[in-house]
């Protein structure tokens, strides 16, 4: 875990980097997850299988749940769950596809839910179908 000061005071200004192998590593210069005081900050996932890097098959379906469970290692190595997330966003390349991610999403996000915005995208990196970002507030446990 990288850390670093964002400005003079205390603690609560320190930025950490969250890293976990069992998230797919970052494809590009960004970090799978940052720290700020209790706000942890998730970077999008795609269904990308963090063993062999390669997106997963299956459809969208089989990518929102490699989506879910990437996006629960990163939590996880916070210290963070499901229901630490306050805000997701979630991106598809074919909007037909929201009732079936809505399906996953709900297997893993509880009321009361998070905020989230959903958006159509040309595109998305390594030809994946959906990828989701998120923000937690960390709990003290």
């Amino acid at each position: 875990m990288r850390e670093v000061q964002l400005g003079a005071g205390s603690e609560a200004n320190m930025k950490k980097q969250i890293a976990t192998e069992a998230a797919p590593q970052a494809i590009g210069p960004y970090s799978q997850a940052v720290q700020a005081g209790e706000w942890l900050y998730l970077s999008g996932q795609i269904a990308l299988d963090p063993a062999s890097g390669q997106l997963v098959a299956g459809g969208v379906v089989a990518e929102a749940r490699q989506v879910l469970a990437n996006l629960g290692n990163v939590l996880a190595a916070a210290g963070a769950t499901f229901d630490d997330v306050l805000r997701t966003t979630i991106y598809l390349v074919d909007l037909n596809d929201f009732g079936k991610v809505n399906e996953v999403y709900a297997e893993h996000f509880h009321a009361p839910f998070p905020a989230r915005a959903t958006v159509g995208v040309a595109s998305l990196p390594r030809g994946a179908r959906v990828e989701i970002d998120a923000v937690a507030l960390l709990q003290k446990r």
